[in-house]
Order: structure tokens, then C-alpha cells, then sequence
């Protein structure tokens, strides 16, 4: 709205010659809304889009201008007729006050005006109700599944209404996410009931969403199932794509049983395919790779009551086939954080009442590291404790920095805090001669 005539409003309206500010509003208020859009008014109107969509349209609400300037001061005198002095701190309006000023100066209410010179006005109240509503109906649906009276399942929901995921869902559209979570885990739970063999992950996506892809790493669907699988696990929200692998695994689901693999040497075991090649593999003392698809696809017969050692670093392993050969003890190796596939066999070692002996880098993730093989698979520790440590810092040069937080470690607790004292990493190149005169024969 234009202030040519602002000076006489001020005038008009000291004298009281326009009663609620008519006549002063239809001297300098257009019918044309281009008028309000200046700065001169936009903090007042959008005080009043605030108020109105906070409020679902109430027009009873007061709404504030502080600290105008003196154009904004005198807009708003020019729009409801009323004086208010220079200086003044605050400039109240009514909305119903600016509304009716706005209808007979310009021919539009305060609404209309608002949605002329903007978008449509929200109303955010009902928006509220409908996400409620949403939200409870989405809810519903999922607890009619099979699995809804269990604690895990149960836990699961109410985590993500806590946390607000089942809100941010049904926001986006995406609540059919919710539902399609619930049936995939039906068909993971069905099949574990039943001991049923291990099933592809592509192959659990397709049936369920016709999608082979739509459970791969990082969509909202896989993120909503792992997150429940975790609850039934007993387990932390997977975080890496090996932590992720493994709790699909444990629940039957294979999700690359090619790129997961464990480096064995001369493992004894039996069984067509696989125990054939370790067994060939073994007689000439040489390294092979398994993967989690042999494993799967090819069960192996461990031998009964073996002790096998175990290793992070694979340069252990490959001195113990250079300086053995077939003479070495069975060993095998995580290559770092271990893959399903070393998980897998782990417990086929344990099952055929076998053990396992564990060594990893003296540094905080191979603490950490150790301690998950430890408690998992019941492994012992393998020159992995405080004296261990002692000796082999002295024996390593290269005084390595131990950096990162420490890691408890339960079956030996004076190694974390020996550790902590001395502040040196020591990998497990730097003892290997030591661990391979273990594994002679």
C-alpha cells in the first residue's frame, strides 16, 4: 500500500475524524493487494501468518510489532486508523481489527490478502491431528502382525515413536515403509521357526516388495528391519556393513556370500566340495580362502575337538604357511573386523565341540575386536594379556602411539589398563615369530 497520505492519516486519526479508520483507509489503501507487499508491512504480516497458522485461522489473537521504525509505524496507522507515537516500543494490532481494515480498504480479508502475497496459509493444528491420526492408524496396522505381542517387536515400535521415525514416516507418505518392515520380518521369523536353510537377502526383498534391491544398504526399509533385528538380537544397532552382514546372518539372511570370506590354514574337516579343497589345501600347507557362499552351499564336518587359533592381521598367517607349511597348527584369519563368513565358521568350529585361541593387534579396535570373538564364539585369549603386552612392547622398536579411547578387556583386566599406562600400539607383524613357534606341530 502506498504512504503518500500518511501524514494526514497520522492527523486524521489524532482528531478522531474517521471512526475505526474507514475514511482513512479508503484514501490510502488500494484495491490492489501489490500494495501491502512492501517491507512496511511484512513484519506485521507475518506476525498475523504465524498467529493464523498456529492457530488454525483463529482471528480473536493479537499479534505484535516490536521496535518499528517510523515507516513501519506509520503503515500501521494507515491501516487501522489508530495514532501511536513515535518512539513507541511495541505496535499491537488485533487481527480482527487488521482484518476488517484490510477487507473494506482493499476488498480482500486478511486471509485472502495473505495467500495473494504468499502461499496458502497452513493449518497447523490440523496437521497435527492428521500426523496423530496417522501415526495411531499406522501403528495398528503393524500390531496386528503375528509378532506384535512380542517384547522385541513391541520394543522396536516404541522406539521409533520415541525417537520420532514413526512421525518423520508418516510426514513423508513413507508410512507404508512401516508395514513392509513388518511383513519382511514375519517372513524372516517364519523361516527361523521352521530352521528353514539360509535365504538370499535379494531373494527376501523381491517377495516382499517385488524390489530385489529395496533392502539393500542404506534404504529406509532395510534401516527400519535391521533396526528391529537388533531388538531381537539382543544386540546394538548395527553400524558398519560387516555389523550389518552379521545380523542379517544370524537371522538367516545371506546378504553377499561372496564378498564375505575367512582366510584358513590347514583346517581338518570333511565334507564334499569345500572339506575336499581344505583338505588338499592343507596337505601342502597353503592358504585358502572360504567364502560364506561355500559355507553355505557346501556345509563343512569339522573335526571333532580341534583347537584352532585365530588372527587379525593375515602377514601372521602368511609366515606361519612360509615357515610351516602343512607342519602349522590350524589357523585361521579375521583380516580385520570379522565378516559373516568367519562368524559362520567360528560356530562351526565350537559346535563340533572344537575351541578357538585368539590373537589380535595390541591397539584399542583390536581390543575391541577380541573382546566380540571372545564373548561370541567363548574364545580364549592367545598371548593376549598384560604380560603379553609387556614383553612385546619391549621387543617392538617402533613405539607406535596408542591412540583413540581404551576398551575394557574383561578376561584380563590389567591389559586395558596396562595399555593405558604405557600408550604404545603394538600389531601383530611385530610378533609374529613369537605366535608362529606356537603353532609348530
Amino acid at each position: 500500500m502506498p504512504n503518500e497520505d500518511v501524514e494526514d492519516a497520522e492527523t486524521t486519526a489524532v482528531n478522531g475524524a474517521a471512526p475505526h479508520g474507514h475514511a482513512v483507509q479508503g484514501q490510502i489503501a488500494p484495491r490492489d493487494v501489490r500494495g501491502y507487499a512492501g517491507s512496511d508491512y511484512r513484519r506485521l504480516l507475518d506476525a498475523a501468518r504465524k498467529s493464523l497458522e498456529r492457530t488454525g485461522g483463529d482471528l480473536t489473537r493479537t499479534v505484535t510489532v516490536k521496535t518499528p521504525d517510523d515507516k513501519e509505524r506509520r503503515a500501521i496507522i494507515g491501516i487501522t486508523g489508530q495514532y501511536r507515537p513515535e518512539g513507541v516500543s511495541v505496535l499491537a494490532v488485533r487481527l480482527a481489527d487488521l482484518d476488517h481494515a484490510i477487507r473494506e480498504a482493499s476488498g480482500h480479508g486478511l486471509i485472502e490478502l495473505l495467500e495473494r502475497l504468499g502461499p496458502a496459509l497452513r493449518d497447523r493444528p490440523a496437521e497435527r491431528q492428521r500426523l496423530a491420526d496417522g501415526r495411531e492408524a499406522t501403528t495398528r496396522s503393524v500390531e496386528k502382525s503375528f509378532l506384535g505381542e512380542r517384547d522385541w517387536f513391541k520394543a522396536w515400535l516404541a522406539g521409533l515413536a520415541a525417537d520420532g521415525s514413526l512421525t518423520k514416516l508418516v510426514n513423508t507418505g513413507d508410512a507404508a515403509q512401516l508395514r513392509q518392515a513388518a511383513r519382511v520380518l514375519e517372513w524372516i521369523e517364519q523361516r527361523l521357526e521352521l530352521k528353514a536353510a539360509p535365504a538370499q537377502l535379494a531373494e527376501l526383498a523381491a517377495t516382499i516388495t517385488g524390489d530385489t534391491k529395496a533392502l539393500g544398504q542404506g534404504t529406509a526399509l532395510a534401516t527400519l528391519v535391521l533396526r528391529a533385528l537388533a531388538f531381537r538380537q539382543g544386540a546394538s544397532r548395527p553400524r558398519t556393513t560387516e555389523e550389518r552382514r552379521d545380523l542379517w546372518d544370524q537371522c538367516g539372511i545371506v546378504v553377499d556370500d561372496l564378498a564375505s570370506r575367512v582366510l584358513v590354514l590347514n583346517l581338518p574337516a570333511e565334507g564334499r566340495g569345500l572339506g575336499e579343497w581344505l583338505t588338499s589345501a592343507s596337505t601342502y600347507g597353503i592358504p585358502f580362502y572360504i567364502t560364506l557362499h561355500q559355507l553355505v552351499t557346501m556345509p563343512l564336518a569339522i573335526q571333532a575337538g580341534v583347537i584352532v587359533h585365530a588372527c587379525e592381521n593375515p602377514a601372521v598367517l602368511r609366515r606361519a604357511a612360509g615357515d610351516l607349511g602343512p607342519a602349522a597348527r590350524p589357523l585361521i584369519c579375521t583380516e580385520g573386523q570379522p565378516s559373516t563368513a568367519f562368524h559362520r565358521l567360528a560356530a562351526a568350529i565350537t559346535s563340533a565341540d572344537g575351541a578357538l585361541r585368539y590373537h589380535g593387534d595390541f591397539d584399542w579396535p583390536g581390543v575391541g575386536i577380541a573382546a566380540s570373538i571372545i564373548d561370541r564364539h567363548h574364545a580364549t585369549p592367545w598371548r593376549f594379556a598384560a604380560p603379553d603386552y609387556e614383553a612385546a612392547i619391549k621387543a617392538d622398536a617402533d613405539h607406535v602411539r596408542l591412540a583413540g579411547s581404551g576398551r575394557p578387556t574383561p578376561w584380563d583386566p590389567g591389559l586395558e589398563e596396562t595399555m593405558t599406562v604405557h600408550g604404545r600400539a603394538v600389531y601383530e607383524e611385530a610378533v609374529a615369530a613369537t605366535l608362529v613357534a606356537d603353532l609348530k606341530s
